[in-house]
């Protein structure tokens, strides 16, 4: 590959990274602490930044560094069911929603056939959980509390603590789980 395609696959995934967030120049330029001006250059393809510039730039639009300079990917990509990441606990399974990680974040489907229990792993303190029955019904233990959800009922919760997941009804039961992971606090 050569510098100029590189130049060209950075400016494009540069631009392309900003614009789904929404966001100007400006706005990215100061979150990730260079000036608009190079910000520009970066997405015109006519730069050669330094590798802390390109480390900035990845922060401020939370991405790694080979995102930032990996061929542009197609506007949109499809992933079969199957290839989706699926844990079976006990018997119950949970599935990942999204094919990437989100910094932070969580997203998992569960589906448990009538009678199952799957027991939670507390996450890092802080964390907040959200369940969300989508179909039949699912009873949450959390904090010594139970909390039955019919379809369409949300249930947000610490995460961090000890909770269980459970199919009190006769038919299988579908959830939704979104964590918001709290960051660990930096200890020198």
């Amino acid at each position: 590959m050569s510098d100029e395609e590189l130049a060209g696959w950075l400016a494009r995934n540069v631009k392309a990274l900003r614009e789904a967030r929404g966001a100007t120049q400006a706005q990215l330029a100061k979150l990730a602490g260079v000036p608009r001006a190079t910000w520009a250059n970066l997405e015109s393809g006519a730069s050669n930044p330094t590798l802390g510039v390109l480390h900035r730039v990845a922060s401020a639009l939370q991405v790694s560094l080979e995102e930032l300079v990996a061929r542009p990917r197609a506007s949109a990509q499809h992933y079969p069911r199957d290839s989706l990441v699926v844990r079976t606990r006990g018997p119950g399974f949970v599935r990942k929603l999204l094919p990437d990680p989100l910094p932070g974040m969580e997203f998992d489907r569960m589906e448990l056939p009538p009678g199952a229990r799957l027991t939670g792993v507390p996450h890092t303190p802080g964390t907040r959980e959200y369940l969300v029955c989508e179909a039949g019904r699912m009873a949450l233990v959390a904090s010594g509390e139970r909390f039955i959800l019919e379809t369409g009922d949300v249930v947000v919760f610490r995460g961090d603590q000890k909770h269980s997941y459970e199919n009190p009804g006769t038919k299988a039961a579908v959830g939704y789980s979104v964590v918001l992971l709290a960051q660990p606090a930096f200890r020198p």
